[in-house]
């Protein structure tokens, strides 16, 4: 095989929520592989510093501060990119938030809509953008982060049901969009070392607990996304669209053989 394919020399990326975690390791790794690129969140100070990594790989990287739930900032952050750089030819939805732990009877509106404005709607409405861009310019990739969450109901109420609806809005956006050259696909990690999950991994016995459950007996790491991110960016995915790749250790087949009664 060619490793040449995996190349991604002279493409422009964007990623949302990529001042951490998963999207800082893509980031970088989209860098790695020869990738210019863009680092956008709400917080400008934590974007400058990845910025900086990006830019010591010898690509160009840039940090952008916009809220992806806001529409007239997500047109602002497409604009500036395209100004800066004249193509879009990857776009990573990364940001995600889950403001309320609890039971669904228990939700309240406020809770409801930050979480479906920032995981559905400000995901849908960027990939619109970006899409007419790589419409215009002969194609691209678009790569979503769902969640294990989406695939198996979980305890995390309604965030599972946004990771359900952007797996689901993935594979609507791939049929529609192929005819342009435009791949859609979706990540969904399990429980990765992030910010995000610290309440899963923070305190030694839930980190336990949670390790437990999992076939390959351990938490993920965010450069374990990261790899995927890179493959579905590249020619080497060049086949691929509409759909969910899972990340999680092998979470969701169930209890591990090493625990199970014999």
């Amino acid at each position: 095989m060619n490793l040449s394919m995996f190349s991604l020399e002279g493409k422009v990326a964007l990623i949302t929520g990529g001042s951490r975690g998963i999207g800082r390791s893509s980031a970088l790794a989209l860098a790695d592989a020869g990738a210019h690129v863009v680092v956008s969140s709400r917080k400008i100070a934590d974007l400058e510093l990845v910025a900086a990594e990006i830019k010591a790989k010898g690509v160009k990287g840039m940090a952008i501060a916009a809220h992806n739930a806001k529409m007239e900032e997500s047109k602002a952050l497409v604009d500036r990119v395209m100004k800066e750089f004249g193509r879009i030819d990857i776009l990573m939805n990364n940001a995600g938030t889950n403001p309320y732990y609890g039971p669904l009877m228990d939700q309240d509106e406020k809770t409801w809509d930050v979480t479906m404005n920032v995981n559905l709607k400000g995901l849908f409405f960027l990939s619109q953008l970006a899409a007419r861009v790589m419409k215009a310019q002969g194609g691209g990739c678009i790569i979503n982060t769902a969640s294990t969450g989406g695939l198996r109901a979980g305890d995390l109420g309604v965030y599972c049901v946004t990771k359900a609806a952007v797996i689901m809005l993935t594979q609507v956006m791939a049929k529609e969009w192929g005819q342009h050259n435009i791949r859609v696909n979706a990540i969904a990690p399990g429980i990765i070392k992030t910010r995000l999950s610290e309440a899963l991994w923070k305190e030694p016995a839930v980190n336990a607990k949670a390790i437990a459950r999992i076939p390959l007996i351990r938490l993920g790491e965010p450069d374990e996304c990261a790899g995927v991110v890179v493959f579905l960016a590249s020619d080497a995915g060049s086949y691929i669209t509409g759909e969910t790749i899972v990340i999680d250790g092998g979470l969701l087949h169930g209890e591990p053989a090493h625990l199970q009664k014999k």
